[in-house]
């Protein structure tokens, strides 16, 4: 099981929404200053993601929670949005070279069979959507911020 630790925003009615930050991409040091993965991620355009996920239990916000996703759907989810655009791109050029002898229809073909690709990895992925398995859950809850408190000594 892939996790993750998220922040809670807000509370209702049995729905909590999160946000969860961007890692580099090991996340096993603190190197901030010399790992390229670190810079690759803050070059791109959302440091961090929020989300909804159903929980019965009251949260506060400021709370931190661990969330969980099995790694076959990672996986199959990665497979689908990348895999599908990226075989419409070949198979359409290649199509289309293969038909009409010519480099500017291969580009058309594979510029056709990318958005092709996105259109059938969309669909597959909103039937995807509803479904249990593809949804992250709450594996465990922090304390609330108020839980801490730090009272210095008397003397």
């Amino acid at each position: 099981m892939m996790k993750e630790w998220a922040t809670v925003i807000s509370w209702q009615n049995g729905v909590a929404q999160l946000r969860c930050e961007t890692q580099a991409g090991c996340s096993s040091c603190h190197s901030r200053s010399g790992c390229g993965a670190r810079v690759l991620n803050e070059l791109g355009p959302q440091t961090e993601h929020n989300l909804q996920v159903n929980i019965a239990e009251p949260l506060e916000p400021g709370q931190k929670v661990e969330l969980g996703i099995m790694e076959g759907s990672l996986l199959r989810s990665a497979l689908l949005v990348y895999m599908t655009p990226l075989f419409g791109v070949i198979l359409g050029g290649g199509l289309l070279q293969w038909l009409l002898q010519a480099d500017a229809f291969a580009v058309l073909g594979a510029v056709i069979g990318g958005a092709v690709g996105f259109a059938i990895a969309r669909i597959f992925a909103k039937k995807l959507d509803n479904k249990a398995a593809y949804q992250p859950v709450i594996l465990q809850v922090g304390l609330p911020p108020q839980a801490f408190r730090f009272q210095p000594e008397s003397k």
